[in-house]
């Protein structure tokens, strides 16, 4: 997922491809080392030793899971150096949010909608408002997709697509509530599926599907059921809430994301605002109802405090605490998001990172080599993607493709 799918999910721009899939593959790879190290520090510190397991690779993967939705809004934009820099900052700023969050006040996130997609989305849209280019519209052309990019980009979503159960389920209780969340999970994806493919078509001109909406919103109930995916959510309500992001995230995408830019200087190039950041807030209040609405006659007397884990110094808990948490919860991963976004923002604008002119961005022909060299038939071809034409190395002439 973190790799392929949101490398892939990237690659929509029709110039930007090695960028996205590349610079996603760094930060990831840089991400995952830093975050083994600041989770370790905060939750397996043991006797001057970390201790590092499967749970704790996957709780760095959590970590740059957020990351690359930080990336999404930046995307084309920087260089990178600034792309391991807001790594650096970010996982740092995440595993503290999240030590927060699962340690101090005991909310339940398995599918991190508070800790990975509300953090990592509002993260990451404060970064690109405080790096905001006023004149990228000298790029408007190259801010599109074509055929094949989309093509690529669907690669990304359906491999998200499938793994968000196991994604959600990773760190739950083996056995009920492991089973819930993905059984949960798979539920709110398929209702999403249905009401984006819907919404898009009734948004659109002449009942046309848009390519955008189905690459992205087609993921929100993913996001949204995070929190409550290993609740007694039912898979009536995760229809439910798979059916009102879909709603949301394709709106969001038609109406909402040039609002940004026109009118809060938020230039938000892959939309992370309407796949994680609206959807991430309905996640977290969706369980902060669920947990405050739980009941021994649902759970079972001991079911209840296993799911809660209502044990040790939490043992006093009711449902109805917990639910203040959880909303708690939200108000904290959104506060670190925007305090801790601005900083790392202006911290970037620095002007030494080389990040692109605005007349460069969402163009590889700045940080890559893009010269391809093709044999056909005995004779040398020389591919300039960046022009999109090919060059005969003998005099025969141009061979455009």
């Amino acid at each position: 997922m973190i790799f392929v799918g949101f490398g892939f999910l990237m690659t929509f721009l029709q110039r930007y491809g090695f960028g996205a899939v590349g610079f996603n593959f760094l930060l990831a790879a840089f991400g995952i080392q830093w975050a083994l190290l600041m989770q370790g520090w905060l939750h397996t510190f043991e006797n001057g030793k970390i201790l590092i397991g499967i749970e704790s690779l996957i709780g760095a993967d959590f970590c740059v899971g957020s990351v690359c939705i930080a990336f999404g809004a930046l995307l084309g934009k920087v260089s990178p150096v600034q792309v391991l820099i807001m790594t650096l900052f970010q996982v740092t700023l995440f595993s503290v949010n999240e030590y927060i969050l699962l340690d101090l006040l005991h909310v339940k996130d398995a599918g991190g909608s508070m800790t990975i997609h509300t953090f990592g989305a509002y993260f990451g849209l404060t970064v690109t408002a405080i790096l905001y280019r006023p004149n990228l519209e000298q790029t408007k052309d190259k801010q599109g997709s074509v055929y094949h990019s989309d093509l690529f980009s669907m690669i990304g979503t359906l491999f998200l697509w499938m793994y968000w159960p196991s994604f959600n389920s990773a760190i739950s209780d083996r056995g009920d509530a492991q089973h819930r969340a993905v059984i949960n999970t798979y539920c709110s994806l398929a209702a999403c599926v249905l009401t984006t493919v819907a919404f898009s078509s009734v948004l659109e001109k002449k009942g046309r599907l848009n390519m955008v909406h189905i690459q992205n919103a087609t993921l929100a109930g993913g996001v949204a059921v995070g929190t409550a995916a290993e609740m007694m959510l039912t898979p009536y309500g995760s229809l439910i809430i798979g059916f009102m992001c879909g709603i949301v995230s394709t709106v969001g995408f038609v109406f909402l994301t040039p609002l940004l830019e026109s009118k809060l200087r938020i230039q938000d190039t892959c939309g992370i605002h309407n796949l994680h950041g609206m959807p991430g807030l309905i996640g977290g209040i969706v369980g902060a109802v669920t947990a405050a609405a739980a009941t021994e006659g649902v759970y079972g007397y001991e079911g209840l405090i296993r799911a809660f884990d209502f044990t040790g110094v939490y043992a006093s808990r009711t449902p109805s605490i917990q639910g203040g948490y959880q909303a708690a919860g939200i108000a904290v991963s959104l506060g670190m998001a925007l305090v801790g976004g601005a900083i790392v923002g202006t911290i970037l604008k620095l002007p030494f990172f080389g990040d692109p002119t605005d007349e460069n961005c969402f163009d590889d022909d700045v940080y890559w080599e893009l010269l391809i060299h093709l044999s056909d038939r005995g004779q040398v071809l020389e591919w300039d993607i960046a022009d999109d034409h090919a060059q005969l190395a003998s005099p025969a002439g141009l061979l455009c493709l």
